[in-house]
């Protein structure tokens, strides 16, 4: 069992530290809100002060962050992992993050011993729960293999897409199908509601087809039922379509679906949805479509 250091306790974190918990691994956690860590410790984890006190004992360092300007700072701020590189020399960078950010930030820790993976996860909060999580990896081979023991503890396909960065592009990619899927399903009950059909038979019927989707299954009775629970948040959605968003200006490719469904998303956050769960796209259709 190995000493895991874990930077970052929110929705996906904490479920991601209790199934490190429940496999056996010792846990070091921190985050900036301190009675997020403590919750933890009725489950067995220990409270460090910083980052850097989560993680210099480690065996692998892991960062899970809202964003880049997070993960900069848990790494490279004044008390972060770069002034105390873990003791296992690994550190798997599990947020959301920009691909150029991660490569920067990966040079900037081997310089001083440390092999940077990027990680990044699908699956939302259940599969951070259930211990189902895909996880996409850009980094060393041989970083991955040591880390793979603590990783099969949080998900269950785990996926070497190359060098640094590349797990990262990956997340982007599955973000834009996301995205694209949310507004589809959207589109489809909006159409059937102005036609009068039972939105709950045109859910099943459209399961048993083609158009069958994890969106679909997961998300289609929230927005049937107009749930606004937080499950993956609009604000981290909108936060993931921009730097998809960058990552095709960069490289000159035309993404004009992601240009759309971030205006759908927006128009969902000026409306006071920013901090709900990304089903709540639907209720943008309500607008439109006069349904409120």
């Amino acid at each position: 069992m190995a000493n895991v250091g874990f930077v970052g306790v929110g929705v996906m974190g904490r479920e991601m530290v209790i199934n490190l918990l429940k496999a056996g691994h010792s846990v070091h956690v921190h985050d900036t809100r301190q009675e997020a860590a403590e919750a933890l410790t009725g489950h067995g984890a220990t409270v460090a002060r910083s980052a850097a006190d989560a993680v210099r004992h480690a065996d692998i360092a892991i960062t899970m962050l809202p964003d880049t300007p997070q993960v900069q700072a848990a790494i490279l701020g004044p008390d972060g992992i770069l002034s105390a590189p873990p003791a296992g020399g690994v550190l798997v960078e599990m947020s959301t993050i920009s691909p150029q950010a991660t490569r920067e930030m990966s040079a900037a820790l081997a310089k001083v011993g440390v092999s940077m993976l990027d990680a990044p996860v699908s699956g939302g909060p259940l599969g951070a729960t259930n211990a189902t999580l895909s996880i996409m990896v850009g980094g060393e081979e041989q970083a991955l293999e040591k880390a793979k023991p603590v990783l099969s503890a949080m998900g269950t396909t785990i996926v070497h897409m190359g060098e640094s960065g590349a797990g990262q592009v990956t997340k982007l990619c599955n973000q834009l199908v996301v995205g694209i899927n949310l507004q589809g399903v959207c589109e489809a009950l909006a159409l059937g509601r102005a036609a009068g059909i039972d939105l709950d038979k045109l859910r099943n019927a459209l399961l048993g087809g083609s158009a069958a989707s994890w969106m679909m299954q997961n998300l289609a009775p929230k927005m049937i039922a107009k749930d606004p629970g937080a499950g993956f948040r609009i604000d981290l959605m909108l936060k993931d379509l921009r730097l998809t968003s960058e990552l095709a200006f960069a490289l000159g490719v035309p993404l004009p679906g992601n240009g759309l469904v971030t205006n759908l998303f927006l128009e969902a956050r000026a409306h006071g949805e920013g901090g709900n769960g990304n089903q709540g796209l639907y209720r943008t259709y309500d607008r439109l479509t006069d349904q409120e």
